[in-house]
């Protein structure tokens, strides 16, 4: 294949910059043509025969067959997917996105059919949703997350013992503050909300800020159809965005008389400079304008100072307390009123003479305000692994047509089922009664304890429809097993299967394969970003100077999810008593199995330190608390508890 390729523009856009070029197929005419485009959120293929529609592959192509997904020639989805294709602020790489959310969400909510029938096609309002694709994502969900989630800090388990080092005292400190603002912020709750999206919709958005009336971080979870990154060109999808809008469109309210509007929150990293204040300009409008000092000359912030050397202003952060650094981010909040907005003003470009910037409840204004910190808190969840692509893909994703054939077979069940309870009925010789009016026969109506008087040689026929109502039911099933193997949630996974019909503990193990790897890959895609949440807590509140949280760098935290699987809780502990006993595993080893076993064990370290008290204890006070204990069993059991206590 011959290879054509531009030159590369330079600059950058929502996605970044796209590299564009054409390769000709060999054996094909030069009127048959492939041209692709490279930006930074993944490839972009497009096949252009003459003639013929053009062929698009995207993160979201799996969606393509739908045709309110690729009804137009240049990709764009159906008007109906994505009304706000009028509006001009919206980037053109983010509308095949948002189509999507919004087409995985009628899924989700039964609403398919409904779509459907909007973008034009009748016959749908009557398709049956019975909720698979939400049972889908509720399954996957539920094994994601596990039975539990806890904030774990490598080290902090060892501060109890007697040789604790100083790192293990300040780990099991930062450990109990982690976990009791994740108890303030429902940290649980909040990831129930956030990693449903993700799982659904494919991607998931956190953001943190500082309440100062609170003295903490509060967490806020974001649609992720409000994120709009903006990408640098030839970005690696790892890479962390250095500008990030969350947009969205305001309708008209005709009783409060205002009008469409655009709203636009921006966390961009920049130079520091120099300090600035709120005010308000020749217009009446909030503004945030640079503080000049008696001399003439701009004010820095308390603890920046300017070099001179290198024309820039450098400030030392708690967290970074031998490096300083050039780089803050800055945060804006307006909105715009679309009449504003002329044709071809994307999101990223809206004009700030035209702003109306917000105010927090402090009194500053949200124009460039300075949040003293060094990065961008916002946190994006991706479902997969990134592969050439900053968004992820649902896990939907593969058995879309699967889940729109289970539908379509529903609806024919649904119709068969109709004319099987109420059958066809075909009758000869029948003596039908006639309407006075009009002189004709009156319909015949069937109903239980109807009788019809036949001539000679009458008869009636039922048409027999139960045989395609069984083949139709067999049909739903063998579907819906297809894509649960397709969508890696076996049929144990999801309930349809009867415990009695497992052979065996070892074969149940097998068929978890897959949901196993399903698992295993989406928490690898997630590690990194919760452990980078949770260091982005420690360094907001050191910046908000947070009483009781220590100075530095933050300590590695991360989220440890509770087994997604059943577990034998008798297997291990017996596997736990014995390595223990035989000294082949530590006590603090067996308690962590425990843990994730499922067994109520809140605090290993607690656990441990009770365990060693007992053990230490002089004979007679484990036998006054054995004998305390176990006060309200009978006699016998006592005194069997008390023979067992005195042989140990």
């Amino acid at each position: 294949m011959l290879i054509q390729r531009p030159p590369t523009p330079s600059g950058r856009s929502q996605s970044g910059s796209a590299r564009r070029g054409r390769a000709i197929l060999p054996g094909q005419p030069p009127s048959i043509w492939l041209t692709y485009a490279v930006d930074g959120a993944g490839p972009t293929l497009r096949t252009c025969p003459v003639g013929l529609r053009t062929f698009l592959t995207d993160a979201w192509s799996w969606l393509n067959y739908k045709p309110v997904m690729a009804g137009t020639h240049d990709g764009r989805p159906h008007r109906t997917l994505s009304p706000a294709l009028q509006a001009t602020w919206l980037p053109d790489d983010a509308v095949r996105r948002l189509a999507a959310y919004k087409l995985l969400a009628a899924y989700d909510s039964n609403q398919a059919g409904e779509l459907a029938t909007l973008a034009g096609n009748e016959t749908a309002a009557e398709r049956r949703e019975y909720g698979d694709p939400a049972t889908f994502v509720d399954t996957a969900l539920a094994h994601l997350l596990g039975k539990s989630q806890q904030i774990v800090v490598p080290g902090a388990e060892h501060a109890g013992d007697d040789d604790a080092t100083p790192e293990s005292a300040a780990a099991a400190e930062v450990q109990q503050r982690l976990r009791e603002w994740a108890e303030a912020e429902l940290l649980p709750l909040r990831m129930q909300a956030a990693e449903r999206k993700a799982v659904l919709l494919g991607d998931g958005l956190y953001l943190l800020a500082w309440d100062p009336e609170k003295r903490r971080v509060r967490l806020k979870t974001y649609d992720p159809g409000f994120y709009f990154p903006v990408l640098e060109d030839d970005a690696d999808p790892g890479d962390y965005p250095r500008r990030i809008h969350l947009g969205w469109e305001i309708p008209e309210d005709p009783k409060r008389a205002l009008k469409p509007r655009v709203r636009r929150i921006t966390y961009e990293l920049g130079p520091v400079a120099p300090a600035t204040r709120s005010s308000t300009d020749g217009n009446g409008q909030a503004r945030r304008h640079p503080i000049v000092g008696d001399t003439g000359g701009h004010m820095l912030d308390v603890g920046d100072r300017y070099v001179p050397e290198s024309d820039h202003i450098e400030r030392t952060y708690p967290w970074a307390p031998d490096r300083p650094s050039n780089v803050t981010c800055y945060l804006t909040d307006a909105e715009w009123f679309l009449d504003d907005l002329r044709h071809g003003q994307s999101l990223d470009d809206l004009p700030l003479d035209k702003a109306h910037f917000r105010t927090r409840p402090d009194g500053e204004v949200l124009h460039r305000l300075d949040l003293q910190l060094d990065f961008i808190p916002i946190v994006h969840i991706s479902n997969t692994v990134a592969d050439g692509e900053h968004f992820g893909q649902s896990t939907l994703a593969k058995v879309m047509q699967a889940l729109d054939e289970l539908a379509e077979t529903d609806t024919d069940s649904a119709r068969a089922s109709a004319t099987t309870g109420a059958p066809i009925i075909g009758l000869a010789g029948a003596r039908a009664e006639v309407d006075r009016v009009t002189g004709r026969p009156k319909p015949l109506t069937v109903e239980p304890g109807t009788i019809f008087q036949l001539a000679d040689g009458g008869r009636m026929d039922v048409l027999d429809t139960s045989g395609q109502l069984s083949e139709l039911r067999a049909r739903v099933e063998e579907i819906r097993d297809r894509a649960a193997v397709n969508a890696r949630l076996p049929a144990v996974s999801l309930g349809t299967v009867d415990p009695s019909d497992v052979p065996s503990g070892y074969a149940l193990q097998l068929s978890l394969g897959p949901l196993d790897s399903l698992v295993d890959s989406m928490r690898l895609a997630r590690a990194h970003k919760y452990a980078l949440l949770l260091k982005m807590v420690q360094r907001i509140h050191q910046a908000g100077r947070a009483e009781g949280w220590p100075t530095g760098q933050p300590l590695a935290a991360r989220i440890v999810f509770g087994p997604h699987t059943p577990t034998d809780r008798t297997a291990i502990l017996d596997e736990v008593v014995k390595g223990v006993s035989a000294g082949v595993l530590s006590l603090e080893t067996g308690i962590r199995m425990l843990q994730d076993a499922g067994y109520p064990i809140e605090d290993a370290r607690e656990e441990v330190s009770r365990i060693t008290a007992r053990q230490e204890a002089p004979v007679p006070v484990r036998h006054q608390a054995a004998a305390s204990s176990s006060s309200s069993l009978p006699a016998a059991d006592q005194r069997a508890d008390e023979d067992a206590l005195l042989r140990r």
